[in-house]
């Protein structure tokens, strides 16, 4: 099954490079790209693609105001969007979490990390990069926020991937980790989501890091 790729960036040098990435990748198509995110949101709406690689600062409509669009209650199944920018700032990563992205990489994580954020996406995960995971966590940790009580009841396994995701682990690291299978751990991601509700495992770690479940 082909993955259906739109690329939103202002920069057409970018845009380029991206594209000659994923062409060289079995099962990725580029289907579309825009150039601001006005552009963007029509495009989506025109090609249907899978996955949407969103800047975030583009003229016109920034990536994180095209991402709510997308999202915006009532939509018919929008595409999950990974946000790729070269803006490390943990106010940008707080909205693109809350606002549903399906990912958030810097540009600068080469391209085995872009190609795999794409795959993931697609196949309903998600992946931050390590670094914004790991500087999240310390940011948590140094801060040491009151967290709130989970209003969630988890079973010992389903909190055990919680904390790996939060900590940015893909599922076969966390299968690895665990010894389990990749499918155990979806299975166990499926009935998390259910549970708090999330829509998809990036809202998963955001509640980890906000309710204090890796400090417990």
């Amino acid at each position: 099954m082909t993955v259906r790729v739109m690329i939103a960036d202002d920069q057409a040098m970018v845009r380029t490079g991206f594209g000659m990435i994923l062409a060289a990748e079995d099962g990725i198509e580029v289907v579309a790209e825009a150039e601001d995110g006005v552009q963007a949101v029509e495009l989506a709406a025109r090609h249907r693609p899978d996955v949407v690689l969103m800047d975030i600062r583009m003229p016109r409509l920034d990536g994180l105001e095209a991402l709510r669009l997308l999202n915006r209650p009532g939509a018919v199944a929008p595409p999950r969007v990974v946000m790729v920018t070269t803006f490390d700032d943990d106010e940008y990563v707080h909205r693109a979490l809350h606002g549903g992205a399906h990912g958030f990489i810097l540009k600068d994580a080469g391209p085995a990390l872009l190609v795999e954020a794409v795959r993931a996406a697609a196949s309903g995960d998600a992946l931050i990069s390590p670094s914004i995971t790991l500087r999240l966590l310390r940011r948590f940790q140094r801060t040491k926020p009151v967290p709130r009580k989970p209003q969630v009841e988890l079973s010992s396994r389903e909190t055990e991937v919680v904390r790996l995701v939060a900590r940015g682990l893909t599922n076969a690291e966390i299968a690895a980790a665990l010894s389990v299978t990749a499918g155990t751990v979806k299975t166990h991601l499926g009935n998390v989501q259910a549970k708090l509700p999330a829509r998809n495992r990036v809202e998963i770690a955001a509640w980890a890091w906000e309710s204090g479940l890796l400090e417990s």
